[in-house]
Protein backbone atom coordinates (compact mmCIF):
# COMPACT_ATOMS: atom_id res chain seq x y z
CA UNK A 1 0.00 0.00 0.00
CA UNK A 2 2.62 2.30 0.84
CA UNK A 3 3.88 2.05 -2.70
CA UNK A 4 0.32 2.52 -4.08
CA UNK A 5 0.16 5.93 -1.37
CA UNK A 6 3.37 7.62 -3.05
CA UNK A 7 2.42 6.44 -6.27
CA UNK A 8 -0.99 8.41 -5.91
CA UNK A 9 1.35 11.59 -4.18
CA UNK A 10 3.55 11.90 -6.57
CA UNK A 11 0.69 11.93 -9.16
CA UNK A 12 -0.84 15.19 -7.15
CA UNK A 13 2.18 16.95 -6.69
CA UNK A 14 2.94 16.75 -10.36
CA UNK A 15 -0.41 17.46 -11.26
CA UNK A 16 -0.49 20.53 -8.94
CA UNK A 17 3.04 21.54 -10.53
CA UNK A 18 2.04 21.45 -13.54
CA UNK A 19 -1.42 23.54 -12.47
CA UNK A 20 0.96 26.35 -11.78
CA UNK A 21 3.15 26.73 -13.95
CA UNK A 22 -0.01 26.57 -16.57
CA UNK A 23 -1.07 29.28 -14.56
CA UNK A 24 2.13 31.60 -13.87
CA UNK A 25 2.14 31.23 -18.34
CA UNK A 26 -0.75 32.81 -18.54
CA UNK A 27 -0.23 35.07 -15.88
CA UNK A 28 2.63 36.31 -18.00
CA UNK A 29 1.30 36.33 -20.99
CA UNK A 30 -2.02 38.18 -20.17
CA UNK A 31 0.62 41.53 -18.82
CA UNK A 32 2.62 40.83 -22.26
CA UNK A 33 -0.67 41.27 -23.94
CA UNK A 34 -2.05 43.81 -21.77
CA UNK A 35 1.52 46.01 -22.52
CA UNK A 36 1.29 45.23 -26.24
CA UNK A 37 -2.26 46.67 -26.09
CA UNK A 38 -0.94 49.95 -24.66
CA UNK A 39 1.81 49.96 -27.31
CA UNK A 40 -0.57 49.56 -29.82
CA UNK A 41 -2.84 52.40 -28.69
CA UNK A 42 0.17 54.85 -28.03
CA UNK A 43 1.08 54.06 -31.62
CA UNK A 44 -2.38 54.33 -33.06
CA UNK A 45 -2.43 57.69 -31.05
CA UNK A 46 0.95 58.91 -32.93
CA UNK A 47 0.05 57.68 -36.28
CA UNK A 48 -3.20 59.58 -35.86
CA UNK A 49 -1.04 62.47 -34.87
CA UNK A 50 1.44 62.53 -37.75
CA UNK A 51 -1.36 62.41 -40.02
CA UNK A 52 -2.69 65.28 -38.78
CA UNK A 53 0.82 67.08 -39.14
CA UNK A 54 0.66 65.58 -42.72
CA UNK A 55 -2.35 67.17 -43.62
CA UNK A 56 -1.17 70.25 -41.89
CA UNK A 57 2.01 70.68 -44.06
CA UNK A 58 0.22 69.59 -47.36
CA UNK A 59 -1.83 72.15 -46.83
CA UNK A 60 0.99 74.47 -46.33
CA UNK A 61 3.08 73.25 -49.32
CA UNK A 62 -0.14 74.15 -51.27
CA UNK A 63 -0.18 77.56 -50.28
CA UNK A 64 3.16 77.82 -50.87
CA UNK A 65 2.71 76.95 -54.30
CA UNK A 66 -0.02 79.27 -54.54
CA UNK A 67 2.08 82.24 -53.56
CA UNK A 68 5.10 81.13 -55.68
CA UNK A 69 2.47 81.41 -58.96
CA UNK A 70 0.84 84.63 -57.42
CA UNK A 71 4.61 86.07 -57.51
CA UNK A 72 4.48 85.41 -61.16
CA UNK A 73 1.27 87.69 -62.17
CA UNK A 74 1.27 90.94 -62.76
CA UNK A 75 -0.82 91.43 -60.47
CA UNK A 76 2.31 90.97 -57.82
CA UNK A 77 4.64 93.03 -59.47
CA UNK A 78 2.54 96.03 -59.30
CA UNK A 79 1.18 95.39 -55.56
CA UNK A 80 5.25 95.48 -54.87
CA UNK A 81 5.50 98.29 -56.74
CA UNK A 82 2.96 100.47 -54.82
CA UNK A 83 3.44 99.32 -51.27
CA UNK A 84 7.17 98.93 -51.77
CA UNK A 85 8.15 101.44 -53.84
CA UNK A 86 5.39 104.24 -54.14
CA UNK A 87 4.79 103.42 -57.40
CA UNK A 88 1.75 104.28 -59.45
CA UNK A 89 0.29 104.38 -63.26
CA UNK A 90 -0.13 107.98 -64.83
CA UNK A 91 -3.38 108.43 -64.91
CA UNK A 92 -4.14 106.73 -60.87
CA UNK A 93 -4.99 108.96 -58.23
CA UNK A 94 -3.89 107.78 -54.84
CA UNK A 95 -5.88 109.00 -51.21
CA UNK A 96 -3.74 109.36 -48.69
CA UNK A 97 -5.18 109.96 -44.75
CA UNK A 98 -3.70 112.92 -42.80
Amino acid sequence: MSHRYSSRRANQTGKICITVIVLAMIGVMSVQIVTLYKKDQQFIAQEALLEKQKQEELVRQQEIEDYEAYTKTQEYIEDIAKSKLGLVYKDEIIFKEK
